[in-house]
């Protein structure tokens, strides 16, 4: 039922027009879940995403009990032609829902594990963190995000490389079945027979091509493994990272490691051997032993010295949690991703300038991380996620409520990719891509123009608008029409 309002919360910029009116009626007795409008108790809390970057006043928002709440809310959307948008954390929400209709599924979390098929049956609210917990009793593992906090739905949508993706591919290459409503308002199940197209449109093209109420995902067998973060003087980092481009074309695909220069503040819950330096940290999760993991590590690490701190051990794949820590709240976060051919001198230079020792710059933290393994394997149903065969990628990332203040924080992170530009391949990851007017540099020419297509013939009006999606393709004309006219003009 629609709450019942409080005045004071409601801004002249959330008046309810005679539509929006309309779309909260019909929904209040036509769903199960909470119906919010602006002034409600619970909108203010309602209409936020994880993602603090932007600040979203929808004009409704549906708490969806069930995948027939998404259904009819997709069908008064469209009726009332309302902007629509679907969030579960938000962490991937880059444009605001303004004076749409926002469908929350946060309550849809519930996970299904089938030990014998070694899949998982997800609702669109679940997070990594349900997945992996499911599968832990069968030693069975999600190719899940490396923060745990992350919604399954969104990430999988987006591509997913996460700590098994060397190992076992992008998570959206995992995908065996959707239950989607599209923009016609229909339910459907999508997989490699039915809907072919629309399906693989799903493995990492995005959000934009339906709103998604179930997935069955695989797993994978996983026991122990060898994880965590070994961290080294920020002083290392000039020889690391030369060593990081000889070393990785060689590393094998049951190993997955990155190297991040971070600025760790001066506070109590900051390690002592840490706590306000610039520091240099080795990424390692492995599904090889300590032995022979630190075998495969040592020529990379060979002259650096004593970590200062060292978090690296053997622990069950749910432990790998504590690798990045607590789940973060939400935050606005600045980020720029680049994929790169190789790491040439000039760009390593860059690198170090930005953000090793006696970087002035605000950056939090610059990953440069190794792809490839699994993730560049082509099989011949792979879906539209990745960049497949470029092996590096550099990730940016700033706090925007940092003492610089957020104009300055963002004009410098223009002033980081006007940079790297040059160096860069050109091509991004959908996950890490925050500018959704870049969404087309996510895939290959032949993927996009494919994508293009598929979103012609399910979505030509493009309900799904928001965030990650792609124009639909021009209507081709029939030739005969063509043949036709092309006469007339010539007399």
């Amino acid at each position: 039922m629609t709450q019942q309002t409080t005045p004071q919360q409601t801004t002249p910029q959330q008046t309810i027009d005679r539509a929006t009116r309309g779309a909260a009626g019909m929904l209040e007795g036509a769903v199960r879940g909470e119906v919010l409008v602006p002034g409600s108790t619970g909108y203010e809390e309602a209409r936020h995403s994880w993602h603090r970057t932007v600040d979203p006043h929808p004009a409704v928002v549906v708490d969806a009990a069930d995948s027939a709440d998404i259904q009819q809310a997709v069908r008064v959307a469209r009726d009332h032609g309302l902007p629509f948008a679907v969030q579960g954390t938000g962490h991937g929400t880059l444009d605001p829902a303004d004076g749409g209709l926002l469908v929350r599924t946060s309550l849809l979390r519930h996970v299904e594990v089938d030990p014998l098929r070694r899949t998982a049956r997800v609702g669109p609210g679940t997070l990594w963190s349900d997945v992996i917990v499911a599968g832990a009793p069968y030693q069975l593992a999600p190719v899940s995000g490396m923060t745990p906090s992350v919604g399954v739905v969104g990430y999988t949508l987006g591509g997913g490389a996460g700590w098994l993706s060397r190992a076992y591919g992008f998570a959206a290459d995992g995908l065996q079945s959707a239950d989607v409503v599209t923009a016609d308002g229909l339910a459907l199940t999508v997989d490699r027979d039915e809907h072919p197209d629309l399906y693989w449109a799903l493995r990492g093209g995005g959000p934009g091509f339906a709103a998604v109420t179930a997935m069955e995902l695989d797993l994978h067998r996983v026991g122990r493994v060898y994880a965590g973060m070994r961290f080294f003087p920020a002083t290392t980092a000039p020889a690391a990272l030369a060593r990081y481009r000889e070393w990785a074309p060689a590393e094998p695909n049951e190993l997955n490691t990155g190297l991040t220069l971070m600025g760790m503040p001066d506070a109590q819950q900051v390690p002592e051997p840490l706590r306000g330096r610039r520091v240099l940290a080795l990424r390692v999760f492995s599904l090889a032993d300590a032995e022979e993991t630190e075998s495969t590590l040592a020529p990379l690490l060979d002259g650096l010295g004593a970590p200062l701190l060292d978090g690296i051990g053997t622990m069950r794949y749910p432990d790998t949690a504590q690798i990045t820590g607590p789940a973060p709240p939400p935050a606005a976060v600045a980020q720029h991703f680049e994929l790169f051919e190789g790491l040439p001198d000039g760009l390593v230079d860059l690198l170090l300038q930005e953000s090793g020792e006696g970087a002035a710059s605000p950056l939090s933290a610059l990953e440069v991380r190794h792809w490839g393994g699994a993730m560049a394997a082509s099989p011949a149903d792979a879906g539209p996620a990745g960049h497949r065969q470029v092996p590096y990628s550099v990730l940016a990332a700033t706090m925007l409520d940092g003492p610089l203040g957020r104009e300055t924080e963002l004009a410098y992170m223009d002033h980081l990719a006007d940079r790297v530009r040059p160096y860069a391949h050109g091509g991004t990851f959908l996950n890490f891509l925050t500018d959704s007017t870049r969404t087309e540099t996510a895939f290959t020419p032949e993927n996009y123009r494919r994508l293009r297509a598929v979103k012609r013939d399910w979505d030509p009006e493009e309900f799904f608008a928001l965030g990650h999606t792609v124009p639909p393709a021009v209507q081709s004309v029939p030739a005969d029409w063509a043949d036709a006219n092309t006469q007339k003009r010539a007399s």
